[in-house]
């Protein structure tokens, strides 16, 4: 089923795959990291003005990683606004995304803790917040193994 949103981008020639609705029926909608810049931009243009938040998940144990955008038409007098979300799935080997700080300055230190934690690099944009600059790999990763952590065995 096709919303709103993807039949504007169909009508202008812009390449993306719809995800369904969720349980709110906000629409859901897979874009390529290399067509994810070009896309923010329109996306502004046609009045999505608000990054209500991002977020990044592991989608699977040595699978893809998820950058994911709740994205909101804020316009006035309107009680609903419109709103979107998009997912950009890239490959755990080299999780790079072009960044859109430039677009939605909120995406700062949210960008910054998905980096921390996964491992998802944003073009042109700030690393670190969270752990230290020395920190070894990337803790929400499913296949991430604690350094140094020794489980305590028959305790009692």
């Amino acid at each position: 089923m096709q919303g709103h949103l993807s039949a504007w981008l169909v009508k202008h020639g812009l390449v993306h795959r719809t995800l369904g609705f969720d349980y709110q029926g906000i629409e859901t909608l897979q874009i390529k990291p290399e067509d994810w810049h070009s896309i923010a931009v329109l996306l502004y243009v046609y009045g999505y003005n608000y990054l209500r938040s991002q977020c990044a998940h592991d989608v699977a144990p040595s699978g893809l990683l998820a950058s994911v955008y709740h994205l909101t038409r804020i316009q006035y007098a309107v009680d609903q606004p419109e709103e979107v979300c998009i997912k950009v799935f890239v490959p755990r080997r080299n999780p790079k995304i072009p960044s859109v700080f430039w677009i939605w300055k909120s995406a700062d230190f949210q960008k910054r803790e998905s980096y921390d934690m996964l491992g998802i690099s944003y073009d042109n944009h700030p690393r670190r917040i969270l752990m230290p600059e020395s920190w070894i790999g990337w803790p929400l990763r499913k296949d991430y193994i604690v350094p140094n952590f020794y489980e305590i065995q028959d305790a009692y």
